[in-house]
């Protein structure tokens, strides 16, 4: 697209809060600065809990910003915009209305006469490949088509920025990726009048095909923290050498965050630290012992290890961190590689496994240290899980305190760092 460049979204120093289970404010977005310009499609990644389609609901003026400013060019964001429309995961197509009744809701809602809506609800399906489908309830189409409907309910409208939330993953690969297509085919011809798309993923190669930019967003709270520009054309070869380079970058982005060694001197200190990898030892062990074996041989291309492994990237990031935090593994520019402690890992038996385990908890996870050193100081050697959780709730909403305690009970149990009891609650140092 031959556009002169000009903001269509900005976002200036924006944050979101919500409210946490027990009532204390959780921060989702903080300080986050982005600009989506005329002519391009941009993808926004990270991992749970980074805040993508929460920014997202805040330029489709769904949910309002707690600070900073959205903008629509150049006019503050305070309700749905004229000129945003937006595609959903879920469909969120009304069941008891046609497709067609559903494509014609926004044209209907902008006050637009019945011949009319029937008209460009009828151009739209057949650019969108539903012609003739009109008359069916969503009941009667496969999974490709109701979101085809969902994507021409969006554009009926002639929106100039198009908000896409996941919106190709609850579809088969096959699926997805003949979608993907026809949107951008319908994109680079100019045959639709948007001028800028700004799509939520978990899906790295597919935000590698689709955008001119990335946006990779960090967590709890989310911020930006990496851009990757990409200057290739459209359509892209996946199997292109320049594609997959883009690939293992953006993986390399994505994966992993620093280490800190368990020798902060407080709570208060390693508070922030103890937050933990939603990862068990079995997956742990399954991925490092995949890493060792033909054909990988100690070193793995990050996409070719997910392939092998059969498991999805929102399931291999925490892995991959913990492999990290452990000092089992470390990334390097999208490739996984074996530490010398890891290649002797995955040649152990099952007892110096769980030694090798339980010490390197001790020497790189605060929250494993903290407990083992709480649990040295009770004369009796045991303590309820309540204090444990209290502080976990001082840097964690509830529920996530309780998943890093059920992680840290796991993994200090499998190590025999510490034990616990589940039916008293009580966490204890092993028997000698």
């Amino acid at each position: 697209m031959d556009l002169d460049r000009m903001k269509l979204i900005e976002l200036e120093g924006v944050a979101k809060s919500f409210s946490s289970a027990d009532g204390a404010p959780r921060k989702i977005l903080e300080d986050v600065n982005f600009a989506l310009e005329t002519g391009e499609i941009v993808a926004l990644l990270g991992k749970s809990g980074s805040g993508k389609s929460t920014m997202l609901r805040i330029i489709a003026g769904l949910i309002p910003a707690d600070e900073g400013k959205a903008t629509y060019r150049g006019h503050e964001i305070y309700g749905p915009a004229t000129g945003i429309a937006m595609v959903f995961q879920s469909f969120a197509l009304f069941p008891w209305l046609t497709v067609q009744q559903n494509v014609e809701l926004g044209l209907e809602a902008q006050g637009i006469d019945r011949s009319e809506r029937e008209k460009r609800a009828d151009a739209m399906l057949e650019m969108i490949g539903l012609s003739g489908f009109g008359g069916a309830l969503p009941r009667e189409l496969s999974g490709g088509m109701r979101q085809r409907v969902g994507i021409a309910r969006a554009l009926v409208i002639g929106p100039d920025v198009l908000l896409m939330d996941e919106a190709f993953s609850a579809l088969d690969v096959l699926t997805g990726e003949t979608l993907r297509n026809d949107i951008l085919e319908l994109w680079d011809t100019d045959r639709i009048p948007t001028k800028g798309i700004l799509i939520v993923s978990h899906n790295i190669e597919e935000a590698v095909m689709m955008a001119d930019r990335i946006i990779i967003l960090s967590s709890d709270p989310g911020k930006i923290r990496s851009e990757v520009k990409i200057g290739l054309p459209r359509p892209r070869d996946v199997d292109s050498k320049e594609v997959r380079a883009l690939i293992d970058e953006v993986y390399g982005l994505m994966t992993l965050r620093p280490v800190r060694e368990a020798t902060l001197d407080t709570a208060e200190e390693a508070a922030p630290y103890y937050r933990l990898p939603d990862t068990d030892v079995t997956r742990i062990e399954g991925v490092l012992d995949l890493l060792a074996t033909a054909p990988f041989h100690g070193r793995a291309d990050l996409p070719h290890l997910a392939e092998e492994s059969e498991l999805s990237d929102d399931d291999l990031f925490p892995t991959y961190e913990a492999l990290n935090l452990l000092g089992l593994a470390q990334v390097e520019l999208g490739d996984i590689i074996l530490t010398t402690l890891g290649a002797r890992y995955t040649e152990a038996d099952h007892t110096a496994r769980k030694a090798i385990f339980g010490q390197q908890l001790l020497a790189r996870v605060p929250l494993a240290k903290r407990i083992r050193e709480r649990l040295e100081q009770e004369p009796t050697g045991a303590l309820p899980e309540k204090p444990f959780l209290d502080l976990l709730e001082g840097s964690l909403e509830e529920e996530e305190a309780k998943r890093v305690l059920e992680i840290a009970v796991e993994w200090g149990r499998y190590g025999e760092v510490y034990e616990y009891d589940y039916h008293t609650g009580r966490l204890k140092l092993p028997e000698e």
